[in-house]
């Protein structure tokens, strides 16, 4: 498969700085751009599927007439954080 190129990009000298000034070690500027495209794709792709997921469940809602209140659903949500097993790293 070809390999497509994604336009340049031009910025202030000053900003280029600082993206450099955070690159690992052996890490390429271009690498870093491609990673940065990824996880914002990824990113934006989550937050629409959590946008249409609660839509869904607003429509379901509305046609079933039947409704959560928000008091027991964070009711239901911290008994379930507390519930869960620790997260490594939380003390």
């Amino acid at each position: 498969m070809k390999t497509a190129v994604i336009p340049p990009l031009r910025v202030d000298p000053e900003f280029r700085e600082q993206v450099l000034g955070v690159l690992h070690q052996g890490e390429s500027l271009s690498a870093f751009t491609e990673a940065s495209l990824r996880a914002e794709i990824h990113r934006r792709t989550a937050q629409r599927e959590f946008i249409e997921r609660g839509r869904a469940s607003a429509e379901k809602a509305q046609r079933s007439g039947r409704y959560v209140e928000a008091d027991d659903m964070l009711g239901q949500l911290a008994a379930r954080l507390g519930a869960a097993p620790p997260h490594e790293g939380d003390e």
